[in-house]
């Protein structure tokens, strides 16, 4: 149906004075001619209408609230870098350890996976065992070393000096 067609001069019978006379006289009649016991499930029904509208509205309400305390709390929130950690290349540990065996020579150094193994066969040796953990520790770009065994003192079963590290590889992303 176009509004162009529509017949404005239909709703004029509805405007018309005498409609909300008809209106009021209905409403008053309306314990005659329906029974009591469909006005009470009427009101009834109008009452659990109207308290359902009401919950809803408040339920609504505390939702908008939540949301708005949800939207400051993650805006307080300051971005983050993430930090990962994953192993180091075998082949780069085995070349780290070749270099590490021509400076102490001294000491039994070996690599497997991504773990490098320090040991001494005297306590003699301590410094440069001490030497040689220090330059693990700042072996290798974004190494992230990690005591795995250490083992110093005439205690250790097997040889006195003894160590083992697991070196993996840092990085840190933007948020």
């Amino acid at each position: 149906m176009d509004l162009k067609s529509f017949d404005w001069r239909s709703l004029k019978k509805y405007l018309d004075p005498r409609a909300a006379d008809d209106l009021n006289r209905f409403l008053e009649r309306m314990p005659q001619t329906a029974g009591q016991t469909v006005l009470v499930a009427a009101a009834i029904a109008w009452a659990a209408a109207g308290i359902i509208g009401l919950y809803t509205t408040m339920q609504v309400q505390k939702l908008t609230e939540l949301r708005i305390e949800l939207q400051e709390a993650s805006a307080l929130q300051p971005p983050v870098p993430k930090i990962s950690s994953a192993a180091v290349s075998a082949r780069e540990i085995e070349n780290f350890a070749q270099d590490l065996k021509k400076i102490y020579r001294g000491l039994d150094i070996r690599a497997n996976g991504n773990t490098i193994s320090l040991s001494a066969k005297a306590t003699t040796s301590f410094p440069e065992f001490r030497e040689a953990v220090g330059h693990l520790q700042n072996g290798g770009k974004n190494w992230d070393i990690s005591i795995t065994n250490l083992c110093v003192g005439r205690e250790c079963a097997g040889q006195p000096l003894s160590a083992s590290f697991r070196v993996n590889r840092s990085t840190v992303s933007e948020p």
